[in-house]
């Protein structure tokens, strides 16, 4: 179907053929035919199998990126609705509508672009030069299929400004798709309204993947003394206030994040039990334990210590300690929420280094579950990029 052809070397594409969707530039053995970098490409295995077609960038390690596996596929705005209309149909199943991920790249089968929803606005990332020249019809497919269920969106923005877009040889990029509209969007989640900034907040404005994980703390929360590190916007923190903590201190290093976190306190009336503090971490927690402060519930929410395989082991440092702090503390019966979103920092070497830490306080810790991001970001199986949080709650128990 397509004309130009990338042959795999023998032996390689085992990530494609276990069900993944790239091809490194080191798998390839030959591209015969004229492309233009973005282009649609047959890719074949060394014995001419045809094994699917993608999009090709020669700037990027990851050369190809698969649409589908469908030989006689033509990848047009057809394919992209159809592709679009069943994340649709699939969030529709599994998750609160109001405000969700609408479409995880490559766990939806449309590679290298993040689209989500805040309400009645879509914020969109871009991330890869061939989904790029669809993004405009991805986000057409979107407002048509939400508009037949009653959904109506006020506006798009991109946020196309992630420093890895520099890698695919793409420049970083933000700004209204269509008409300019009021950024500023009011989302409610788990109970708890967050007024949402999609130009200048984090990523897309607002962390959507641990919308589960935060309603699974709120039933830990009433009347307890509650401290949440790395608060961002207040989100964890917030939700311990609506299920009733005592008190509440949410601490972040940005003074935007604390601006924007005491404004959501506001609109949901909790300033008098939840309050916000611009600090370092690392350099507070040690602080707070010299005071002798106790907390019932500690919940650590770090940013992405490591995004790439080379940083691990500083990554490995800092999550070390920060749980060792953490879980210094905790109350003698409280419980510890402690999580991570790096995808380099696998589940085994996480659940390691949440023990070492343990040990280092002195401190047993007995699993009350442990989850991972929220449904409406699936997980790819053999994609191992779409599996990167991992969330841990433990009640936490002395050496006695």
């Amino acid at each position: 179907m397509y004309q130009t052809i990338v042959t795999l070397k023998k032996g390689e594409g085992r990530v494609l053929k276990a069900g993944g969707m790239w091809v490194y530039d080191n798998e390839i053995a030959s591209i015969t035919g004229g492309y233009e970098d973005g282009d649609i490409v047959s890719i074949h295995d060394f014995d001419g199998y045809h094994m699917g077609v993608g999009f090709i960038n020669s700037k990027s390690k990851i050369t190809v990126r698969l649409m589908s596996r469908k030989k006689d596929t033509v990848i047009n705005a057809a394919f992209i609705e159809r592709r679009v209309r069943d994340a649709w149909e699939y969030r529709k199943q599994i998750i609160d509508t109001s405000s969700c991920r609408l479409i995880f790249g490559e766990a939806d089968f449309l590679p290298g672009i993040v689209v989500d929803k805040f309400s009645d606005v879509l914020v969109v990332e871009s991330l890869a030069l061939g989904i790029d020249r669809w993004k405009l019809v991805i986000v057409e497919a979107l407002k048509k299929v939400l508009a037949e269920d009653g959904i109506s969106i006020r506006g798009v923005y991109e946020r196309s400004d992630a420093k890895v877009r520099l890698q695919e040889g793409m420049e970083r990029c933000k700004g209204y798709i269509g008409e300019p509209f009021d950024t500023k969007v009011e989302i409610v989640e788990n109970g708890v309204k967050y007024m949402v900034d999609v130009e200048e907040g984090q990523k897309t404005g607002f962390f959507l993947d641990q919308k589960n994980n935060r309603a699974a703390i709120q039933r830990l929360c009433k009347g307890k003394k509650v401290l949440d590190c790395f608060t961002h916007t207040g989100s964890f923190a917030l939700n311990a206030g609506i299920a009733g903590a005592e008190s509440v201190l949410g601490v972040d290093a940005s003074e935007l994040a604390i601006e924007q976190a005491r404004e959501n306190a506001g609109l949901n009336r909790l300033e008098d039990r939840v309050r916000f503090e611009c600090a370092d971490v690392f350099a507070l927690l040690p602080e707070l334990e010299e005071q002798g402060e106790k907390f019932d519930v500690v919940i650590l929410d770090p940013p992405a210590f490591t995004k790439a395989r080379n940083s691990v082991k500083n990554a490995v440092k800092g999550y070390r300690e920060i749980n060792l702090r953490g879980l210094k503390l905790v109350r003698e019966g409280g419980f510890l929420a402690t999580c991570s979103c790096s995808h380099f920092m696998e589940p085994e070497l996480f659940a390691k280094t949440i023990r070492e830490a343990a040990q280092g306080a002195r401190k047993r810790l007995r699993q009350v579950e442990f989850r991972t991001q929220a449904a409406d970001h699936p997980i790819l199986w053999a994609a191992e990029q779409s599996y990167y949080l991992k969330f841990y709650i433990f009640q936490v128990c002395g050496e006695g």
